[in-house]
């Protein structure tokens, strides 16, 4: 028995130490000193607290290999699943489960159009030459070092990173703001089978008479329905099964000097993006001779998509503009690879791709491209009725988009005349750049090439391909997008709202509520404030908006009149008393959450279907709708169509009232005390692995109770659903830069730095984020050497 029990004694502790070296070849390694080949001088990398890497360099080129090394030892299991989602990819690792999202995104044409970039790319420009530099340190990292963990579990190939993946992820970075797939189906939808009388509370222009059932050939059946659905599901479900961020929204202002009590402007930014673990932005400080910045970078791109140093900063949110277009072809009944175009049969075009699944055979794949666009009905041929395809025009497919220049020269442009014509180079996706320098000049510029569409053409809808609707007459100029510079009200802000180009030039799009940009506005707005870090802090806390009193005051005079037993009316006070406010403690915010789910439920499903019902719940157009529709008693949304007789809005608000306490009460009793906000609406940062239990509890970080809710100012949320609320998305991180002294500028990252399991910085903000809390982040020489914890010594290899 001694010797069994010392022979087990043995094996654990050998399993133990080998697990332990396992996991500690896994780590960064943020001290000492490692050979990098084509280094022409050494390289300092300082860390500090928070494992936020300094790098010190000599050169340009030796700056974007260092920047690669440490971003690949921290973030390259990221790296490997970014670019497998933008180029189809995941099945290969992740198996059949996964085969509809790299249909969907081979459909696309991501793939292709990266080859097609690529190939025409100056490998001699600047901005070339720090993305190479920068694959190349990304690449040396990879081969000498051991695989992240989650390789191993997945059995991930190992590859060189390629200037092709940088250029996909840019159109995944542009896709994932499209909100087309998702509302133009269900709108469509809404007008050419229910009716234009229910379009009326969605508060958008549309055509009576409906394209597509006015042309009996493209009217789409239950199959396309079907089919158009599949496509936005696939695409919802590739950022969840991929852990890959979608890009929601974001709030950004600058506020001139006239208006700070430092004199200097002030710059503040969070864009609102998908949680995940780990986080979206990796934060490096980088300085070279005549080159210094903060930055904020995403996978695979060389150059800081946020930054700031002592002259100048930036932020950006969505511009929102609608830069996709479905659209129905008209098939030759004569010859199927032909579509109607410009009063002639044309052929379409056709490639053929091969996609490879794990534990099955590979998937070959059939892609046509009609004069408008790649088909994307072809990803899911067998959802579709035969001949009727949708096509889809993209500007990123049809611009030039020179995007990494774009941002090379942000990241430089220390004027309002630099920072302007780098803005000009972005194409799509649409983003608004919101500028401040320490002279005094702030700017803001809608930055996207903005299609000339015929007169009349409402792209909100899927189009008529075969009447020239899809056409595009060209692109609008630079001058006359939405921007503004120095305005003499002392300020500019950007949360994604519907802007007003002073040039007339139409913008559709799919924009954010209105309430969170009247917010923002109403409190910048106050004429005799002096503004700081702490104010701007706090009102990218701030918690409220009007759109609870809008939905109320129409609705509670309704609510009264159902509610007769006294008991019950108990449950109403809440929201009777309600400032609008989504604290931790609201119990209003609760029930009004809840409520608004049943209503549009009880309304809107019954006409919908259940599929349709929940692909519009993922809309912007539903939050537009809720007040229309509670102020509109004669609405036909309120009648069930399955029933025979004829619901009012009074017998539908009973009926949503009575399944938001009957849900409410199921999941948490019947005392108020314990329906409060924090605990029905928490936040967790999850890992793709974490999808899968028990790695859920490895590799995931929360619960967090967080207050903030949909198109507050702290836009913690998520889709219009019934409790509990996982919040989806929000501030991806929280930016504060006052220019009187830039080099305490404050941030947030929601999660940490790391994305290696066990490392101290994987989750080491994620509490603090969760509390409202800001860091520094160190610009100062002194500063960085002060905090600095540990320092890396990249010398050049022989």
């Amino acid at each position: 028995m001694k010797i069994l029990l010392g022979l087990l004694l043995v094996l654990v502790l050998a399993v133990g130490g080998a697990a332990t070296w396992y996991l500690n070849v896994k780590q960064p390694v943020r001290s000492g000193t490692v050979d990098l080949f084509k280094l022409t001088a050494p390289v300092s990398v300082q860390y500090d607290e928070r494992g936020v890497p300094h790098i010190r360099t000599e050169n340009e080129a030796d700056m974007y290999r260092a920047l690669g090394y440490v971003h690949a030892q921290d973030r390259l299991f990221q790296m490997e699943m970014v670019r497998r989602l933008a180029k189809g990819e995941l099945a290969e690792i992740l198996g059949p489960k996964l085969l509809d999202t790299d249909k969907l995104f081979r459909t696309l044409g991501i793939r292709q159009r990266a080859q097609e970039y690529v190939a025409k790319m100056d490998m001699e420009s600047p901005a070339s030459k720090a993305l190479l530099a920068y694959l190349d340190g990304i690449n040396q990292y990879q081969d000498t070092h051991r695989a992240p963990i989650e390789f191993d579990i997945l059995g991930i190939p190992q590859q060189p990173f390629t200037p092709q993946d940088t250029v996909a992820v840019t159109g995944y970075l542009a896709y994932s703001f499209a909100a087309a797939f998702r509302t133009e189906p269900a709108l469509t939808y809404i007008r050419d089978t229910l009716g234009p009388q229910y379009l009326k509370d969605f508060d958008i222009e549309w055509h009576p008479e409906g394209v597509l059932s006015a042309a009996p050939a493209l009217a789409l059946g239950k199959k396309d329905w079907e089919g158009l659905n599949r496509l936005a599901q696939a695409s919802q479900e590739a950022m969840e099964a991929a852990g890959v961020p979608m890009f929601e929204g974001s709030n950004a202002w600058a506020i001139s000097g006239k208006r700070t009590a430092s004199g200097k402007p002030l710059l503040a930014g969070d864009p609102h993006i998908a949680f995940s673990a780990p986080a979206v932005w990796y934060e490096a400080h980088l300085s070279s001779p005549g080159f210094e910045l903060y930055g904020h970078y995403q996978a695979l791109n060389p150059v800081a998509l946020l930054g700031h140093n002592t002259q100048f900063g930036w932020s950006l949110t969505m511009f929102q503009n609608d830069d996709v277009d479905l659209i129905a072809e008209k098939v030759n009944p004569a010859n199927p690879k032909q579509v109607w175009y410009h009063n002639q049969w044309v052929d379409m075009t056709s490639r053929t791709e091969v996609i490879q699944v794990k534990g099955k055979s590979p998937v070959k794949l059939v892609l046509n491209r009609s004069p408008h666009g790649p088909i994307i009905s072809d990803a899911f041929k067998d959802t579709f009725d035969e001949g009727k395809p949708i096509a889809m025009w993209w500007a990123f497919l049809e611009t030039e988009n020179p995007i990494l220049d774009a941002f090379y020269e942000l990241n430089r442009a220390d004027t309002r005349e630099k920072a302007r014509n780098a803005a000009e180079k972005i194409h799509a996706p649409g983003l608004n750049v919101v500028w401040a320098n320490a002279k005094g000049d702030i700017g803001w510029w809608a930055a996207g090439r903005l299609p000339i569409r015929p007169e009349g053409v409402n792209p909100t809808f899927i189009l008529d391909g075969s009447k020239g609707e899809a056409d595009k007459l060209g692109f609008y100029r630079f001058a006359d997008n939405p921007q503004e510079e120095n305005p003499s009200r002392g300020y500019i802000m950007s949360a994604n709202h519907q802007p007003l180009p002073r040039s007339g030039v139409p913008v559709p799009g799919y924009y954010n509520l209105v309430d969170r940009a009247q917010r923002l506005d109403n409190v910048l707005r106050a004429p005799d404030r002096l503004w700081d870090s702490a104010a701007a802090q706090a009102l990218q806390l701030d918690v409220n908006n009007g759109y609870a009193a809008r939905i109320l005051q129409e609705v509670m005079p309704v609510l009264y009149s159902v509610v007769t037993d006294p008991n019950e009316k108990s449950f109403l006070e809440p929201l009777a008393k309600w400032d609008g406010a989504y604290t931790r403690d609201s119990i209003a915010a609760t029930l009004f959450t809840q409520f608004t789910y049943e209503l549009a439920k009880a309304a809107m499903e019954d006409e919908m279907g259940e599929v349709q019902f929940k692909n519009l719940l993922r809309t912007r157009a539903l939050d537009a709708a809720l007040p229309l529709l509670v102020a509109n008693a004669d609405s036909p949304w309120w009648d069930n169509v399955d029933t025979k007789a004829k619901e009012s809005r009074f017998e539908t608000v009973r009926i949503a009232w009575v399944n938001t306490l009957k849900h409410l009460q199921g999941l948490y009793g019947n005392s108020l005390l314990e329906w409060s906000w924090g605990k029905t609406h928490t936040l967790t940062h999850g890992h793709p692995l974490g999808m899968q239990k028990p790695l859920d509890k490895l590799f995931n970080v929360g619960p967090f109770p967080v207050p903030g809710g949909r198109e507050t100012p702290n836009n913690l949320s998520g889709p219009i659903g019934p409790a509990p609320w996982a919040v989806t998305y929000g501030p991806s991180t929280r930016r504060v830069i006052d220019f009187a002294e830039p080099t305490k500028a404050l941030g947030i990252n929601p999660v940490g730095q790391s994305g290696v399991l066990f490392d101290k910085h994987y989750d080491d903000q994620a509490e603090r984020y969760a509390e409202g809390i800001y860091v520094p982040q160190y610009l100062d020489a002194d500063d960085v050497k002060k905090h600095a914890e540990s320092t890396l010594r990249l010398r050049p290899a022989h």
